[in-house]
């Protein structure tokens, strides 16, 4: 089943029709008479989508939204009303009160099924986005998003953008937005230094169907706009096209001949829709990179490092190319701490990740796997490259003091580092470990052997096969 559906409506023969078009596309259809049995019904299973009638024996849609308020649904379940066609008011104050759309009997059946589509699929998207960003808060990684932000745009597309300036003025007052008027051949792209406004609004006159159709498929497929909201306002109703464009990521349909108050209605819930998407996907994206940054120095960290070097490994056993894999560890590091301070640790480790990134190639690895303790990965470096280029680091570390914030004496310090290469085309027979963690542990061992030696230098652990 694509989704469960609770049609709402007093009279059985309504629900009857609506049930035979919605399984018929694999809906699974819950049905109830009033608002009391729809509630009764959501107490056991909540719906993915609401579709009700605009008249109840208790109530209306509003009512039922206050319903879904209580038990904490509001904003969850998408409601859509269907009903006779009704006076503007009524229109607008189903819009304000949060409904998704009003849909006037009889309703052409490709068009409900592309709306329903398209609705749930916006509520899905939604909640995956939600679900992530949860999790990311559990771990720690979000923040409290950001209620205010910079005034949201809207773009107006038309053939004949002239003919909207008296609509243009009727929006203007009551719509939230920065309104703007273009032609198909610059609503995309703009000007050079336009941003990618927040949503479009697709005007489709007389025999602009295909025209606009493949404008759609512009918006969807650049990577400026593909998160645009979009709304399509048809000049003369086309239930066929305007099912094509729902169905080719259109975010709402309407008819050109409504009141400009219901597509500021309809426009300002898509993009409050837009910007809690936008924060969302932020918040989740920093959580990615909080989970494999280390907050200090910025470099990777153990949890990104390990299977990084894990693929590196892999390839390697492909290609039949050489990589090494290098642990080195601050000496000596917590008397710097006892004796400047952990601020100034801090400021050695930070200057020490710094010199370690910029004095490597842009394709190794540098990660801080450990308090003090870093680790180098060098795809293609064969047993003499890779041993220069770690003791440069070595001479790096200990020829060049560290400047202390607020100190006036430079710090000095030494770093050892222990090395093994992994080489496919030396000793092919033997059958050393490849994986990850025993690559490390020979790097460790190696590193052991540097601090037993007198630390400040490289010791290598033979090349592994």
């Amino acid at each position: 089943m694509h989704g469960k559906i609770l049609v709402i409506d007093a009279i059985a023969t309504n629900r009857i029709v609506l049930r035979v078009k919605l399984a018929a596309s694999h809906y699974e259809i819950m049905q109830a008479g009033s608002i009391g049995e729809a509630m009764g019904l959501i107490a056991k299973t909540v719906p993915d989508m609401i579709l009700c009638a605009d008249t109840l024996p208790d109530g209306d849609a509003v009512r039922l939204l206050a319903r879904l308020r209580k038990v904490g649904l509001n904003g969850k379940v998408p409601v859509m009303v269907i009903g006779a066609p009704g006076a503007t008011r009524d229109r607008q104050r189903l819009f304000a009160a949060g409904v998704e759309d009003v849909l006037e009997r009889p309703v052409d059946d490709m068009l409900l099924l592309a709306r329903t589509r398209s609705v749930m699929r916006a509520y899905a998207s939604a909640s995956e986005w939600t679900l992530r960003d949860g999790t990311s808060r559990a771990l720690g990684f979000a923040e409290p998003s950001a209620q205010f932000g910079p005034r949201q745009s809207v773009r107006v597309i038309s053939t004949n953008p002239n003919n909207l300036e008296p609509w243009q003025a009727a929006l203007r007052p009551i719509l939230s937005a920065h309104l703007a008027l273009c032609t198909p051949a610059t609503g995309v792209t703009g000007d050079a230094t336009d941003t990618a406004p927040d949503a479009f609004v697709l005007v489709i006159e007389p025999d602009r169907g295909p025209e606009m159709l493949g404008l759609l498929a512009t918006i969807r497929s650049h990577g400026a706009t593909r998160h645009s909201a979009i709304m399509v306002v048809q000049v003369d109703p086309d239930p066929r096209l305007g099912a094509q464009m729902l169905d080719m990521g259109a975010n709402d349909l309407m008819g050109f001949d409504r009141d400009p108050a219901e597509l500021a209605l309809r426009l300002d819930t898509l993009m409050a829709r837009k910007r809690m998407s936008d924060a969302l996907r932020d918040t989740v994206r920093s959580g990615i990179e909080a989970a494999v940054i280390d907050p200090l120095t910025g470099l990777h960290n153990r949890r990104y490092a390990m299977p990084h070097l894990a693929r590196i490994a892999d390839r390697s056993a492909q290609s039949k190319k050489p990589f090494a894999v290098m642990v080195a560890d601050m000496d000596h590091f917590k008397r710097i701490n006892d004796t400047h301070g952990h601020a100034a640790g801090d400021a050695v480790l930070v200057e020490t990740a710094r010199r370690l990134r910029e004095n490597l190639r842009a394709v190794d690895l540098v990660a801080r796997i450990g308090g003090e303790e870093f680790l180098i990965v060098m795809p293609g470096a064969g047993l003499s490259n890779a041993r220069k280029a770690a003791q440069r680091l070595c001479r790096m570390i200990r020829n060049t003091p560290f400047e202390v914030p607020g100190q006036a004496t430079l710090v000095t310090a030494t770093i050892s580092i222990g090395l093994t290469v992994c080489d496919p085309t030396i000793n092919a027979a033997r059958t050393l470990p490849m994986n990850a963690e025993a690559l490390l542990d020979r790097a460790d061992k190696a590193l052991y052997g540097a601090k037993a030696e007198g630390r400040d230098r490289v010791t290598l652990l033979r090349p592994a096969a």
